[in-house]
């Protein structure tokens, strides 16, 4: 099979508007490698290519189930294999594009995923809601440092789950992805959108604020009326969840948008810190001027020049 193409890099690097330019350079379909673009109507606080975007590039994986409903990696995988067929056997090229880099790596290198059980999962979410999510990180990282390094403290969602695959199994959650360490090279071919890390984290600041005056906080009192929560990764969803707290006034909204840039800038320093394992990766440096300046050496990368 013909390998991927991909275009990746961190939150707020500008991957998303670059990648419009790639495909339509390279005759390609944008194939989300992205975690929280597969929910509807979470749109503004995700920066979901818009409507104009789409149009202009065909981009798949997008709003695949409702906030409401539970989604996972291995059902993301499913989808994604369909998509790519789908889009190769109309005769284009996928491009993957995203910052969520285990669902990048589950689509190129197939990755597998220990299975669910039920009772055990509701078990340990129980004790979440009694205990707290600090006590709950804790414990994991007294049983599996490693696992907990790669897992934001306040993601209950995913702590849970790295617990769950521990009681289950009977081995701990890292020793999946330990398996993981092999990354072929003939899968895939890559670039990647790199900037320096002061620029970054003055991009975050900068879109969270674009976001809210795109009307974020509406977006997320819809999906609180709709009934998004409960242990859903939507609702965990950075910003979703502060300013759902401060909807619930439980934060001011000033406190509800300083936690968002905080989570959000260290989400960009896990997602280099993933990518940058990857020696499959051709960094691009974008610099002062934005990821569209390297537009043209990313195509020439991804051409094979």
């Amino acid at each position: 099979m013909e390998p991927f193409l991909a275009l990746v890099g961190p939150t707020a690097s500008g991957k998303t508007e670059a990648a419009l330019e790639v495909a339509l350079a390279l005759g390609a379909e944008i194939l989300s490698v992205d975690s929280m673009l597969v929910y509807r109507g979470m749109d503004v606080g995700t920066a979901k290519p818009t409507s104009e975007q789409q149009a202009r590039i065909p981009h798949h994986l997008l709003d695949l189930v409702e906030p409401s409903e539970p989604f996972s990696v291995a059902a993301f995988q499913a989808a994604a294999r369909d998509s790519a067929i789908d889009v190769r056997r109309r005769g284009a090229r996928p491009l993957l594009v995203g910052g969520s880099g285990l669902y990048f790596r589950a689509v190129v290198d197939g990755l597998e995923f220990p299975g669910t059980e039920t009772e055990t999962r509701r078990t340990l979410e129980g004790e979440a809601a009694a205990l707290g999510p600090d006590r709950m990180y804790r414990r994991l990282a007294e049983m599996d440092p490693v696992a907990a390094s790669k897992i934001d403290p306040a993601n209950v969602r995913r702590t849970v789950r790295a617990l769950e695959v521990a009681a289950i199994t009977g081995n701990p959650f890292s020793s999946y992805a330990a398996a993981w360490e092999s990354y072929p090279p003939d899968r895939v071919r890559v670039a990647g959108i790199g900037l320096a890390p002061e620029q970054l984290s003055h991009r975050v600041e900068v879109r969270v604020q674009e976001m809210l005056a795109a009307g974020w906080l509406d977006e997320v009192e819809k999906l609180v009326v709709g009934g998004f929560g409960g242990w859903l990764t939507s609702s965990q969803a950075i910003g979703y969840a502060e300013l759902a707290r401060h909807l619930e006034h439980e934060l001011s909204l000033e406190d509800a948008v300083q936690q968002t840039v905080k989570r959000t800038r260290n989400l960009a320093r896990r997602q280099m810190a993933w990518f940058r394992r990857d020696p499959r990766i051709r960094w691009f440096d974008a610099g002062t001027e934005g990821a569209s300046g390297v537009v043209a050496d990313v195509v020439a990368y991804l051409e094979g020049a």
